[in-house]
């Protein structure tokens, strides 16, 4: 499946944070603050009201009281990766939103699917009968 490309997000909307990261790295976990935390406030974004409510459902625990959704990236050793990866996940789940899932169209089953579901009831009911105790009348 090819990769949807988004649009980018507006900088007065995030907010980035950056933590001591785990994972590889060696000693430089331990003396750089490579994993980034970046807050999404999503009001600023000014969504239609369907939208927002995709989003709330996609972004699950990721969202906070405040109305911000935070993203966590520490895979990376870089904090240019990290920060990369967050901000591309976070543009994926407001693209997500975007997209409204497609109608249910009702269908009926046909006589023939009817009648050949009663058959094969027929059938199974039939072999499940046969297997009872044997009487000699």
């Amino acid at each position: 499946m090819a990769k949807l490309e988004w649009a980018p997000l507006p900088e007065d909307a995030l907010e980035e944070r950056f933590l001591a990261a785990t994972g590889p790295g060696g000693q430089n976990v331990n003396k750089v603050a490579s994993a980034v935390q970046m807050r999404l406030d999503v009001f600023a974004l000014r969504l239609h009201p369907d939208v927002y409510a995709r989003l709330k459902t996609l972004a699950g625990s990721r969202w906070t009281k405040e109305g911000e959704i935070v993203v966590t990236a520490r895979a990376h050793r870089t904090q240019d990766a990290n920060r990369a990866e967050a901000r591309e996940r976070l543009a994926e789940l407001v693209g997500k939103a975007h997209l409204a899932p497609a109608k249910r169209k009702k269908t009926k089953p046909s006589k023939a699917a009817k009648a050949q579901r009663v058959d094969t009831k027929k059938v199974r009911g039939a072999v499940k009968a046969g297997r009872g105790k044997v009487r000699l009348d």
